[in-house]
């Protein structure tokens, strides 16, 4: 006999599968970015000169956060998104409310003047980024994904890239222009042109926000993003003894 896939044996309906957009940072570290990972059991972590994020396979678990603590070690600072409280003995300087928004009705297309960014364009990016400030970027965060720029008498004035990565979706960041070039679309060519080469793969672009960021939420939206949820970015801190307890 054949049952309905969302319909258990006895009746009762099947427990419905967390979307991975859910947690984002984990779906990406045992996806696509494995490659990257640093991992312990159910927690794992990019190397620190790449991103700022560590990821449990579900916040909610206890032992999730003692491998964390034995993967990053005692006292350190790690961002964990998607927790909404931490164990008995860690600390948090507070979470930064954030919203995450999906790709819903995006016209995506390349730009002519977009430039693939690497390694070797680290240091004017590093630059860009601490005139801007659109969020942590680290000496080898290229290395997560595709970053274009596009540059004015040979300067670079405005990025745009992809940073998590995970099954079927794509996460667009490091969204930003100089000050001085402002007001000339220079972000929003961008974020279509990162846009194609992620739909080219077969994935969707989607793309995290601070909830305070209203004119950029509002940007967004009016190019084809949608609120999907709102979420925390959870700056913590692990304690500072060598073992974490177990349990919460």
């Amino acid at each position: 006999m054949v049952h309905p896939p969302d319909v258990r044996l006895d009746g009762a309906p099947a427990p419905v599968a967390p979307h991975p957009l859910d947690n984002a940072a984990w779906a990406a570290l045992t996806g696509p970015h494995a490659h990257l990972a640093e991992r312990v059991g159910r927690a794992a972590r990019y190397p620190s000169d790449v991103a700022v994020f560590a990821a449990l396979a579900d916040p909610a678990d206890p032992a999730a956060w003692a491998d964390l603590h034995r993967l990053v070690g005692p006292a350190t600072d790690v961002a964990v998104p998607g927790a909404d409280a931490v164990p008995e003995g860690w600390q948090t300087s507070g979470g930064v409310p954030g919203v995450q928004l999906v790709d819903t009705a995006l016209r995506a297309e390349p730009d002519p003047e977009a430039v693939a960014l690497g390694p070797a364009d680290v240091p004017e990016i590093l630059d860009l980024i601490a005139r801007t400030r659109p969020g942590p970027f680290l000496p080898r965060t290229v290395l997560l994904g595709t970053y274009l720029g596009i540059r004015h008498r040979g300067r670079l004035i405005a990025l745009a890239g992809e940073r998590l990565r995970l099954p079927g979706w794509t996460e667009i960041s490091a969204v930003c222009t100089d000050p001085g070039h402002r007001g000339r679309g220079l972000a929003t060519r961008l974020v279509r042109a990162v846009a194609a080469g992620i739909r080219e793969r077969g994935d969707t672009p989607f793309l995290h926000a601070a909830a305070s960021n209203t004119h950029a939420i509002g940007l967004y939206e009016s190019l084809g993003f949608t609120l999907r949820r709102r979420t925390t970015f959870l700056e913590v801190r692990t304690p500072g003894t060598a073992h974490a307890p177990e349990a919460l």
